[in-house]
């Protein structure tokens, strides 16, 4: 429950601090004292849209707060997104504090337990604490589309929704699949002539990772042949022949030199012996490399011939990477690819075929699960209108009746029921559901769209309200002018309807109508200053001689007998209560 709120800055209000009871608190005074500020102000609290303009006139910032207590059932609720967010209070987990500032210049900061969190997420974690019916809040029961989702809510239907709305998700994922393949299907042949002319283009060049490293480097040799034989015979020369012309030596019978000499030094004196090993290995290598050298130099061959097929399959290559991928690889890859598509286009028929029996499944089990889903409604809608039409009965509106419609429309590609009967669905099930009312003995139910009077919507909002409270969870209830069209004869009617609601939740009401306000187990009055040139609002609570004078102001006239009836409303409510309690 809401139990502490605190406003600053915000609209005319300057800086005000609540104390909510638990029961049903009521908020009276003149119109424009700010009342619905008040209301104003927790909804920005809970995440509702902000506007500079809320700051009050001279402030920078406008701040609001408010302090939760939880219940066992509300930190069930919360506590997921709590953890989610790591937004655990320091104290524990009993309470939830909300904070938001809305500065002049647009910027909005959001805080939960003093930790700042987006709006998104304020919104949520508010949805859990609050419910705000608000005077547009009648308009809602004009949205017909609102009325399947208020009957599910009362007859705890969301699982079975949620579970019937899976099942057509998957099928609109296989409808979604079907048509790409049936649109694919009208240019397939042509598709097919091209994946087919891809495929051949990459496989017949017979294409290996690295070949084109390899190939460049054969490029190189074959075109310098006659440099690198040259160079190859002048390195086999200095290694092991010698040059003739000059007749230097080669390095092979200097080293050779070297050995025997080292050998004979060795012999002599025993500390040579590395070198001498070492001179002999420097003998062994150089022997080698001349081989290896000869071996070399007789692959060198001068053969244009191959330098043009080399060439050619170079460009071919790179013909084919500009096509398909920047490397053998990518080409290879897109070839592959390639393949695949063309099996699945070959293949469509099959899957086309695979994705209608699927679809067919698909709409017989949703038909399955939206009829069972759609008695549950009937059934529920049946329980709802008894109790609406009871709480109407109460709220002077005898002999109306409500009606809960539930149709189905006809579609040729809807889902099956009964057989071979097939009816237009969505989300939300097969239902078309509207609330119907019948306000008067003697007429025939209408739309609520159709209904003339004010006050017969206020009534039936609030008979509405008073049984789905029954199944809401939410535990503080909010409830701006909910009397609006309302007559005084009613007002009592009325407020004993809140105040039963404030044995499973917290109230908060805003009225004029003193017979509404004498069953407030907490009274406020809200009412406007002047102080020089600034106006503000002012909240006080009320008790014993001050509250009997405001439901005094509220009956409408002043005097000895207006004040006696004042007393006894409430006497008559305080012993009306008393007895409902015990």
């Amino acid at each position: 429950m809401l139990s502490e709120l605190t406003i600053t800055n915000f609209a005319i209000i300057d800086n005000l601090a609540l104390t909510f009871a638990p029961g049903f608190n009521v908020l009276t005074g003149e119109t424009g004292a700010g009342k619905s500020i008040i209301i104003d102000a927790v909804s920005l609290l809970l995440g509702g849209r902000s506007d500079a303009t809320m700051v009050r006139s001279g402030a920078e910032a406008a701040r609001i707060e408010g302090v939760f207590p939880l219940d066992p059932e509300t930190r069930e609720a919360a506590r997921p997104i709590l953890e989610r967010e790591d937004l655990h209070a320091d104290d524990g987990e009993d309470t939830i504090t909300l904070a938001r500032e809305i500065r002049r210049e647009g910027r909005n900061v959001c805080r939960v337990n003093g930790r700042t969190v987006s709006l998104a997420i304020l919104k949520e974690i508010g949805q859990c604490l609050v419910d705000i019916h608000g005077q547009s809040e009648h308009l809602s029961l004009l949205r017909v589309r609102e009325h399947l989702f208020l009957l599910d809510r009362y007859a705890g239907l969301d699982s079975q929704r949620a579970e019937y709305a899976a099942e057509v998700r998957d099928l609109n994922g296989a409808r979604r699949e079907l048509d790409e393949l049936l649109r694919a299907e009208k240019d397939a042949a042509r598709r097919i002539d091209l994946l087919n002319f891809q495929i051949n283009e990459i496989a017949s060049a017979k294409l290996k990772p690295g070949e084109d490293k390899t190939l460049l480097e054969e490029r190189t040799r074959l075109a310098n042949a006659e440099k690198l034989a040259a160079l190859a015979d002048e390195a086999i020369a200095a290694a092991a022949e010698g040059d003739e012309a000059t007749g230097a030596p080669a390095a092979a019978d200097l080293l050779g030199a070297a050995v025997r000499a080292l050998n004979s030094l060795a012999k002599i004196d025993p500390s040579l012996e590395n070198y001498r090993d070492t001179a002999q290995s420097l003998a062994e290598q150089l022997t080698e490399l001349s081989r290896d050298l000869r071996g070399y130099r007789e692959s060198i061959e001068f053969n244009p011939k191959r330098l043009d097929q080399v060439e050619e399959r170079i460009d071919l290559i790179k013909s084919l990477q500009r096509k398909y991928g920047a490397t053998i690889e990518e080409a290879l890859a897109f070839g592959e690819n390639a393949q695949r598509e063309l099996e699945t286009i070959t293949h469509a028929e099959e899957r086309i075929e695979q994705l209608r029996k699927q679809e067919e499944s698909l709409l017989r089990k949703i038909g399955k699960l939206g009829q069972a889903l759609s008695a549950a409604r009937r059934k529920a809608g049946d329980q709802l209108a008894k109790g609406i039409e009871a709480e109407l009965q109460d709220l002077r509106m005898e002999g109306a009746r409500f009606a809960v419609d539930v149709q189905w429309e006809e579609a040729d590609d809807g889902a099956y029921l009964n057989g071979e009967k097939r009816v237009a669905f969505d989300n939300s099930g097969i239902d078309r559901i509207e609330f119907l009312i019948a306000p008067n003995p003697g007429e025939g139910f209408k739309p609520l769209v159709k209904i003339a009077s004010g006050g017969e919507t206020a009534r039936l909002m609030l008979a509405l309200k008073g049984v789905l409270a029954r199944a809401d969870r939410t535990p503080t209830l909010i409830f701006d002018e909910i009397d609006q069209g309302i007559g005084g004869r009613v007002g009592a009617v009325v407020g004993r309807k809140l105040w039963g609601l404030s044995a499973s939740h917290q109230v908060l009401c805003i009225t004029h109508l003193p017979q509404l306000a004498g069953f407030g187990d907490a009274h406020f009055k809200v009412e406007k200053a002047v102080d020089g040139d600034r106006t503000t609002t002012q909240v006080y609570p009320l008790d014993g001689e001050s509250r009997i004078e405001e439901i005094t102001q509220m009956l409408g006239t002043e005097g000895k007998a207006t004040r006696q009836s004042a007393m006894e409303l409430l006497r008559m409510v305080g012993a009306e209560k008393k007895e409902a309690a015990a």
